[in-house]
């Protein structure tokens, strides 16, 4: 029933083309495609603004992260805040200076998201979305089960 191979393929194609989408932007601000992620990430996902979230959610390495963070705030993009219940965690927070880049990364997720789905009825897409949420909560609840 499955094709095991045209899924991983598929699967790779869609990160391959949106990551070569985000070297344009990239390029005009000098990031790696690692710092213009975190970035993305961060606007998209306020309440996930730690390292430790970004690794985990991401699947970056611990270090790859650290390495882009320490990057993205040399640069002025982003800021370490310390949480005020605990001290030992650390936030990161968009600065003013990330708003044209933030502006851009919008752009190319937008025009991602238009060619990924391009041609998609909305009833297609529901359908997708439902698919995708079950697909996903399967492989969650199995990684659970195997810890």
């Amino acid at each position: 029933m499955q094709n095991c191979t045209e899924f991983w393929v598929g699967l790779g194609r869609t990160i391959k083309l949106y990551e070569k989408m985000l070297k344009r932007v990239c390029t005009v601000h000098d990031l790696t495609v690692t710092e213009a992620d975190i970035l993305g990430f961060l606007k998209n996902n306020p309440q996930k603004d730690t390292a430790a979230d970004i690794a985990s959610l991401k699947m970056i390495s611990k270090g790859a992260v650290s390495k882009a963070v320490d990057s993205l705030i040399g640069k002025g993009l982003l800021l370490r805040e310390p949480d005020r219940q605990d001290r030992r965690k650390i936030h990161l927070k968009i600065t003013p200076e990330a708003t044209p880049v933030i502006g851009d990364i919008k752009k190319i997720q937008d025009e991602y998201w238009d060619i990924i789905f391009d041609g998609f009825t909305e009833e297609e897409y529901q359908t997708y979305e439902r698919l995708r949420a079950r697909h996903f909560e399967n492989a969650r609840r199995a990684e659970e089960r195997s810890m």
